[in-house]
């Protein structure tokens, strides 16, 4: 089953304002990505939500939260990988959770739009910690066109 290329108009949440190229300032990215914040980090709850929308191809560097965080996968096809460890390939109603401190990145197959809702749980331990872009051949090319829930299914 292959998965279109073009991002949905009608997503469940905003696509949100655009992350490179324009729009929020942010070097954190490989490609085009978009923001939309769902729930601002408060005092109370220490658990901010975002949407965030990739195009084909695009995803972030290398990352840590020091809280930990959720991503709850709504539309397209993904990969999500914790450093040490395999890609894991990513679908609509896919959940991953970022241990604390955790090493990772996580963005869109090189021929899919990726959509997701990003948890950060524990947001009074501290912001994120960006690292360095993943490379090219750390960039997994899995089969494009193709469905590769095979690869590494993770929920």
């Amino acid at each position: 089953m292959a998965i279109s290329k073009r991002i949905p108009e009608r997503l469940i949440f905003p696509k949100g304002e655009k992350i490179s190229g324009g729009g929020i300032a942010n070097d954190h990215f490989t490609g085009t990505a978009w923001l939309q914040v769902l729930v601002p980090d408060d005092m109370t709850f220490h658990c901010p939500a975002f949407n965030v929308t990739f195009e084909p191809g695009a995803r972030n560097n290398w990352h840590k939260h020091p809280g930990g965080q959720i991503l709850l996968v709504t539309g397209g096809r993904g990969y999500s990988q914790d450093e040490g460890r395999k890609v894991q390939v990513l679908h609509k109603g896919d959940i991953v959770k970022v241990a604390p401190g955790a090493k990772h990145w996580h963005g869109a197959a090189p021929d899919s739009w990726f959509s997701l809702i990003a948890i950060m749980p524990n947001s009074q331990k501290g912001d994120a910690e960006w690292l360095e872009p993943v490379a090219d051949e750390e960039y997994p090319v899995i089969n494009p066109g193709a469905d590769a829930r095979s690869e590494g299914e993770h929920t």
